[in-house]
């Protein structure tokens, strides 16, 4: 095998089960996790046994779901710009033709956009069935571009790409409108449950919140994110399930909460840019089939309906390794001890265990 066919081989565990409810799928299933971070495996495990225990498990609701792309355009002046904004709006049923005959998935869904000075930023959202749809929505970018160029007066080309959109950036725009699948998870966690399986309590795990998660982010300048650790889970279901990985910037961008209810746990993780897709780039390889039909995203069903299912499986698995963290971490020593004991430990770093 040549360098230019090798495999970068990263270790992948199935942890779990975790039991989830929703408005997309209630299921009990393991969950794959392809991380050099060996201690992620059993700490969303942690996470995971707490989803089985409680009542209803992990409540996913998909929220909204859209992918975006921007394009610039430039115009004479700022008064033109708007003119031709005001016209593309009032053109969008047009601009869905044109979409609808290039593409047999995409959907052009809405229209956005700003100006500065006389540059036109446009920001094309579309449904794009089970693609994660990056290629999809440029695709349906580029033919809108070439059409409002030849039918809307005083505007030129800029750029195909204005990063108004936004991909793999973290930004207020994607916190704000959303960007991929947009999922809320929550959990109630019993009081005996919180305290034989975390070994913790429920004000303990929502005052470090308040402090860690949202006034140290605060502090940090953190843009529209308030959480501990969302990249890590994200980062391995990513490359376990065959997404791009570089889509965790955006994807980490979410809010956790945490609150004690009479000595019950709250439990939320709101993520509202989860770009996952099980068809295109990356699903091809032998793993990735047998990952996704594992976790049931292989259904013979309507299209979007396997991305929405690993979107919110994804999802839940970001609340079980957030709150297993956020856990540990109200305990002095336990973080550090988990590391040094599974990190020396050579048998975590096989794959496919």
């Amino acid at each position: 095998m040549t360098d230019a066919h090798a495999i970068a081989g990263v270790p992948m565990r199935w942890v779990g089960p975790l039991r989830i409810s929703g408005n997309v799928a209630t299921t009990e299933t393991q969950v794959p996790l392809a991380t050099y971070e060996s201690p992620l495996w059993p700490s969303v495990g942690r996470g995971a046994k707490v989803s089985m225990l409680a009542e209803q498990g992990i409540v996913a609701t998909l929220v909204d779901e859209r992918m975006t792309r921007s394009v610039l355009v430039e115009a004479t002046d700022a008064g033109t710009a708007l003119r031709a904004a005001q016209t593309i709006h009032a053109r969008i049923e047009e601009l869905r033709d044109v979409v609808r005959a290039g593409s047999r998935f995409a959907q052009l869904i809405g229209i956005r956009h700003e100006i500065n000075a006389n540059l036109l930023f446009l920001r094309f959202e579309f449904s794009t069935g089970d693609a994660s749809g990056h290629n999809m929505a440029t695709l349906a970018s580029d033919a809108l571009l070439s059409h409002l160029l030849n039918t809307v007066p005083g505007i030129s080309y800029g750029s195909i790409s204005g990063n108004y959109c936004t991909d793999k950036k973290a930004t207020a725009i994607n916190g704000i409108l959303g960007r991929g699948k947009n999922v809320v998870t929550e959990l109630l966690v019993p009081r005996d449950i919180v305290e034989s399986v975390l070994h913790t309590t429920a004000g303990k795990i929502a005052e470090l919140n308040l402090r860690k998660n949202l006034l140290g982010t605060l502090l940090a300048g953190g843009i529209r994110s308030a959480n501990a650790h969302y990249a890590n889970m994200l980062l391995g279901f990513y490359l376990a399930t065959g997404q791009d990985a570089a889509n965790i910037v955006e994807g980490s961008q979410g809010v956790t909460m945490a609150e004690d209810r009479d000595g019950d746990l709250y439990f939320s993780c709101t993520l509202p840019n989860l770009i996952v897709g099980t068809v295109g780039n990356g699903k091809g390889l032998g793993f990735v089939e047998t990952n996704l039909a594992r976790l049931g995203c292989r259904a013979d069903a309507e299209p979007g309906h396997n991305a929405r299912r690993l979107a919110v499986l994804c999802a839940a698995t970001v609340l079980c390794g957030e709150l297993s963290l956020l856990a540990a971490q109200t305990n002095p020593g336990e973080l550090m001890r988990a590391h040094v004991q599974l990190e020396r430990d050579t048998t975590t770093q096989k794959v496919g265990v």
